[in-house]
This record gives C-alpha cells, sequence and structure tokens, in this order.
C-alpha cells in the first residue's frame, strides 16, 4: 500500500505522543491514521502483555519507550514523552492523542495545517472531541475546545495524575481554535470495555488520599448515562471517517478484548482492600467472583457487599444523573455529604 501524502507543515516535525498499555485491540488502526498526519509517532507503554508492545516494536517509524511506573500517572507519562520528542531536533508541533483516537480523516487535505504552521512557537493548539457512539451514527461533542496540540518552544509541562492536559499549556499562552480537524475518540463504540475502565477509574479515584468521595466519584464516572444533553449530540460528519480504510485505518473492524485488564486490575484491588471498602461504588454490575474465576482463584470471595440502602442510593444517583441542578437532586446530594457521601 502506497502511504498517504503527509500534510504540509513549513518542514516542521509533526509528532504524536501516546500512551499505550494492552491496546491490541485498536492498536492497528491507531497507527495506520496517525501516519496520516505525523512524521513520527512517539509510544510510551506501560506494560503491555496483549502483543500491543511487541506490535509496536516492529512497526517502521515509531519510538518505543518503556514506561516502568507501577503507578498510574498521566503527568508522568506525559513528561517521558514530551522528554523524547525534544530530542527531536528542529522545530515541533507535538500532538498527544491517547490509543482509542485518531485525528479525522479530513485532516489529510485540511487547511487547518496552514494555521497550525503559522502559529508563533508557545501556541496552545485545541480542536474539538468527538466522542462516537455505537454505531458511528451519532458522536457527543463537549462544548468548547479542548487542548491536544502544542507549538513547541520548550516550556514546562505541568500534569495531573489523571485527566491531565495532553500537553503543555502555559499560562498566558497564545491559543489557537481549530474546528476542521477534529479529534474522533473511539472508546464509547466498545461500550462493555468502556464501562469497564470507568469502573477502574471510579477504585483508583477512592483509594487516593486526597480523592473525592463516592458522590462525586458516581457523576463523574457516569455522565455516559442519560448525563449529556440533547444539543451536544451531533450527527458524524461523513468526511471524519472517509478515506480510512484507504490508508490502513480499519475502524470499522474493532473488537474489544472479552477481559478488559482493567477488569484484572479491580478483582485484584478487591482482593488486596475487601469488597466492603468498596462498597459505595457504583461497580458492581459486573460480577467479580466471576471475574475472579477467570483468572484462576476457586474461591474468590468477592460478593457484592451492597445492602437496600446503598443500592436504593445508586438507583436515585442514576435517575437524577441528568438533572443535577433541580432542587431534588441538590438536596440528595446535600443529604448524601452529611451522611459521609
Amino acid at each position: 500500500m502506497t502511504p498517504p501524502a503527509l500534510p504540509a507543515l513549513a518542514g516542521c516535525h509533526r509528532l504524536c505522543l501516546t500512551p499505550t498499555r494492552n491496546e491490541s485491540w485498536i492498536i492497528a488502526p491507531f497507527l495506520a491514521a496517525a501516519r496520516t498526519w505525523a512524521t513520527r509517532v512517539i509510544v510510551a507503554d506501560q506494560g503491555s502483555t496483549d502483543g500491543t508492545r511487541e506490535f509496536l516494536e516492529r512497526a517502521p517509524g515509531v519510538d518505543v519507550l518503556h514506561n516502568p511506573s507501577a503507578e498510574y500517572d498521566e503527568a508522568g507519562r506525559q513528561r517521558l514523552l514530551l522528554a523524547a520528542a525534544r530530542r527531536v531536533t528542529g522545530p515541533r508541533f507535538l500532538l498527544g492523542l491517547d490509543a482509542d483516537e485518531a485525528l479525522s480523516a479530513n485532516s489529510a487535505h485540511s487547511s487547518d495545517w496552514a494555521k497550525i504552521a503559522a502559529a508563533a512557537p508557545g501556541t496552545v493548539v485545541r480542536l474539538r472531541w468527538v466522542n462516537l457512539l455505537p454505531g458511528v451514527r451519532e458522536a457527543w461533542i463537549p462544548p468548547g475546545h479542548t487542548p491536544f496540540g502544542f507549538v513547541d518552544d520548550g516550556s514546562p509541562h505541568h500534569g495531573r495524575a489523571i485527566h491531565s492536559p495532553r500537553v503543555p499549556c502555559p499560562v498566558g499562552a497564545p491559543v489557537l481554535d481549530l474546528d476542521d480537524i477534529v479529534v474522533l475518540h473511539f472508546q464509547y463504540t466498545a461500550w462493555e470495555r468502556m464501562r469497564s475502565k470507568q469502573r477502574w477509574y471510579q477504585t483508583w479515584e477512592l483509594l487516593r488520599e486526597d480523592g473525592d468521595g463516592p458522590l462525586e466519584i458516581f457523576r463523574r464516572y457516569h455522565h455516559m448515562h442519560g448525563g449529556w444533553p440533547p444539543e451536544e449530540i451531533v450527527p458524524v460528519k461523513p468526511s471524519w471517517m472517509a478515506g480510512f480504510v484507504e490508508s490502513g485505518a480499519d475502524f470499522d473492524r474493532l473488537q474489544a478484548e472479552p477481559l478488559p485488564w482493567w477488569d484484572r486490575e479491580v478483582a485484584k484491588l478487591l482482593r488486596q482492600h475487601g469488597p466492603e471498602r468498596f462498597r459505595r461504588l457504583a461497580i458492581w454490575d459486573r460480577d467479580w467472583n466471576e471475574v475472579a474465576r477467570i483468572l484462576g482463584e476457586e474461591q474468590p470471595a468477592l460478593d457484592d457487599p451492597r445492602g437496600p440502602a446503598d443500592r436504593a442510593i445508586h438507583r436515585l444517583l442514576a435517575l437524577t444523573q441528568c438533572r443535577r441542578s433541580t432542587w431534588p437532586a441538590r438536596g440528595l446530594e446535600h443529604a448524601l455529604r452529611l451522611a459521609g457521601w
């Protein structure tokens, strides 16, 4: 297959910075899509066991870094990627993408590249974040633009452990908002895999010393269940997807793994801390005894510890997820905070 022509960017290196961990379900189309615009793909792999790292090491034009951290730390992996990118000499445009994301197919011929080329070093480049929904006919697009790119000037990166900006965003930096090229997010197209990830996020947040309580954790990680305003759900533009298959990025054939690594991690945390520690989290739609048996345990004892009151509260939170501003929902939340939620 003839590689697609890369968009012009005035001799500037176009660097795709991506963290991975067990992304075999999507890594091949991700890489094919990235090659349509990136001059180099830099990946920091954190202990993948599903063949992701081996695939990347065989792929030409990919710099594979080893992320040795045993902890989940977005800021740490972003600094690792940024340091590798800055070993590339010359002007650099940095774009941070997760493995389940891609620039829209129309980026190959978009005039937005000329705008990036004209931007001064230190410019933060923000794009629309298009969260594709199952069936890929509609998408959830949050209001405003999200910082994905940076015209590099060497600024330090001050990230967060979770939900961190992908690239440096210096205070007072110039901002370039683009609307033609968008970032496509494929997370929600594999709905059950996404739910597995959200369950893991909840357990991780609860165990943080400075983490929020079960109420805020529920609200944060159930936004996809009735929590999106109708005006934020839009039809998918054909131009966003047209041409992917021809470039080798066949996102139509994605197949999520039967037991995502997040479920394995949650089962391990339940064994380590005991189910009672997580009683107030809404993670019990999964049969954790079944997961543990798949992982080889004979008598896992990971039963749902919730009583009738906990189950009722989770049902009420689900019913009010998209009505948080109403007086009944605010009253419910106030009462739950007083009760230690």
